[in-house]
């Protein structure tokens, strides 16, 4: 039993470490100003919504599943759309470039989402309290994305395309 508990302390802490050290790198070049190309906002969202229909088709949710599944998009939406207002975008004033670096908000954002997943997966376990199996815990995750990475994406391009809009005519 004792070893048991070992390797699942292991796990967390190797875990934890491999978070930590992706934060830091992203920490680090948070800083970093990028061109954002409006044009391209459009390609991840797609790519993966075209990847979840694969998905959720292959390995269809069954019964309550689906409720889980449209909750966890609505929740990736609402998440999405509040880490899309924390990037920093900027236009210059003379060229109409637009402009985006993560803004530690932002950063923190996502450090928050991991810790409450791993809470959530602590306190839930396998899924066999709410008699989910883990197809349908990955459906979920898997809508939670499409709805965080759809809605920022979507969030980013109306507040540039208005940022933009606003330079041109001043």
């Amino acid at each position: 039993m004792q070893a048991q508990d070992a390797q699942g302390w292991i796990s967390y802490a190797i875990t934890a470490v491999i978070i930590a050290v992706v934060f830091a790198v992203r920490w680090r070049r948070m800083s970093v100003v990028k061109p954002l190309k409006l044009e391209r906002l459009w390609v991840f969202p797609a790519i993966y919504a075209a990847a979840a229909v694969y998905m959720l088709t292959m390995y269809p949710p069954q019964g309550l599943a689906w409720l889980f599944c449209s909750i966890a998009l609505a929740m990736g939406a609402a998440l999405g759309w509040q880490r899309g207002k924390m990037m920093r975008i900027t236009v210059d004033p003379d060229s109409h470039a637009l402009n985006i670096a993560s803004s530690p908000a932002a950063v923190l954002f996502l450090v928050a989402i991991v810790a409450v997943r791993t809470g959530a997966r602590a306190v839930i376990g396998d899924g066999q309290a709410l008699h989910l199996d883990a197809f349908a815990v990955t459906d979920m995750l898997v809508a939670l994305g499409l709805g965080l990475f759809t809605t920022q994406r979507i969030e980013m391009y109306l507040r540039a395309k208005r940022l933009l809009e606003t330079a041109r005519a001043g």
